[in-house]
Formats: C-alpha cells, sequence, structure tokens
C-alpha cells in the first residue's frame, strides 16, 4: 500500500514540473524556440454580395431581348469576344457566353444559363453488399 501512495505522489509531482509556466498574455505562444504559427480565417468579405446564381436570376426580372438585360449580364461576367478567326465553341457555362460576340447570340446563351435551375447534388451510392456464400 505505501509503494501505491509514493509511485502516485512520484507521478503526480514529474507531472507538475513536466508543465511550464503560461506565456504571458500578450506573447504568442512557443513551440520550442520558435513562435507557434496560428492561421486565422479570412474575414467574411463576400458575405454581403449575393452568388453568381443570385445576380443572374435577378438580372431575369429585366425585361427579355433588351439592351439593360444583357448589360445586367454583362457587368457580372464581361464580355471578351474571341479573335475573328477563331471558332466558337458551345458554351459549357454562363461565364462561356461572354466570348459570344454578337449581342442577340451572348443574351440567348446568358439566359439558357440563367432559366436552368441549379444541379442538385447526387446522393452519393449505397455500397453494395457482399453476397453470401452458400
Amino acid at each position: 500500500m505505501r509503494t501505491i501512495v509514493v509511485l502516485a505522489a512520484l507521478l503526480a509531482s514529474s507531472a507538475a514540473l513536466a508543465q511550464s509556466n503560461a506565456p504571458a498574455s500578450g506573447a504568442a505562444p512557443m513551440v520550442g524556440d520558435r513562435p507557434l504559427v496560428q492561421i486565422k480565417p479570412k474575414g467574411d468579405k463576400a458575405a454581403g454580395r449575393p452568388s453568381v446564381a443570385d445576380r443572374m436570376k435577378a438580372c431575369l426580372e429585366i425585361e427579355d431581348a433588351t439592351k439593360e438585360r444583357l448589360d445586367c449580364f454583362d457587368a457580372i461576367h464581361p464580355p471578351k469576344p474571341t479573335k475573328a478567326g477563331a471558332k466558337s465553341k458551345p458554351a459549357k457555362t454562363a461565364a462561356d457566353c461572354r466570348q459570344v460576340k454578337e449581342e442577340d447570340e451572348r443574351l440567348a446563351c446568358y439566359n439558357g444559363f440563367a432559366d436552368k435551375p441549379a444541379a442538385a447534388p447526387r446522393p452519393a451510392a449505397a455500397p453494395k453488399a457482399a453476397a453470401p456464400k452458400t
């Protein structure tokens, strides 16, 4: 019984000695002789700004086939026409519409993406159960 008490006292004292003094409140925590690097989260810069999809939906409230609606879409994705000799590929995203040179075609391209609802995420496939051996 006496050895258990001595062993417990020894472990408690060694744990107390292993702890270092807490750093001053203004000092950075140290790892060895170097300061601990702490990564701070970025501020919510885009918290007040709606997403691109929401801004494109807002453009749909403007009357269709008007210069104002095209200007609204162009404010989101500024036009960047391709070179005269380059062949235009079909747009895969709304940002690709900015490469269309003709205003009517560009507006039709933007309308096609803005009218589509956002794709819902697919549910994960359930793992297949192993067939019992017979």
